[in-house]
């Protein structure tokens, strides 16, 4: 019976999703309708982004990886940029903490409006984690497309941590 509801309310999700992106269309029509499909698989529901100030960034008792100018724009892109990095995949083995992309090391919740209403710490002591959301946001800012940026991260990350399990992620 569980089954059932819950295959029923997944099926009107994903009509949800169809209809909202046959409605946006546009210029990015294509590459959203391939994300978007890969949404409808049921592996994350693409959050809004972020729009005007950004909460204070989570305290931490260490010294972050990186300089504090790049974990401040990494964060600010996971939560303005969600579209990129939901699709993009984590290679640090923080899939074991329930994260399901590289936006989870960052953002831990969100109002429905898009809103940041949580950033999880992770991201901010997490090396590898901070460069895969650099790379993103390097990429993204240089004209390429969450799919294309998808590719470029899982060739390099894939083979440079090649025993690591990535977080779950839609498929391709």
């Amino acid at each position: 019976m569980m089954h059932k509801l819950i295959a029923i309310a997944a099926a009107g999700l994903a009509g949800s999703v169809i209809l909202l992106a046959a409605a946006e269309g546009g210029a990015q029509g294509d590459s959203r309708s391939r994300i978007t499909g890969a949404f409808q698989a049921g592996l994350v529901l693409p959050a809004k982004p972020h729009t005007g100030p950004l909460p204070a960034l989570p305290r931490v008792s260490f010294d972050p990886p990186r300089s504090a100018a790049v974990v401040q724009q990494v964060y600010e892109f996971a939560a303005r940029h969600p579209e990129v990095l939901q699709y993009v995949p984590c290679y640090c083995g923080c899939e074991r903490v329930g994260h399901t992309a590289n936006h989870s090391c960052f953002v831990k919740s969100r109002a429905a409006d898009g809103r940041v209403t949580e950033w999880d710490s992770h991201g901010m002591g997490c090396a590898v984690c901070i460069d895969v959301a650099r790379e993103a946001m390097t990429l993204f800012n240089g004209g390429s497309k969450p799919l294309a940026i998808r590719e470029a991260i899982d060739k390099k990350y894939g083979s440079s941590f090649p025993s690591s399990t990535p977080t779950p992620r839609p498929a391709k």
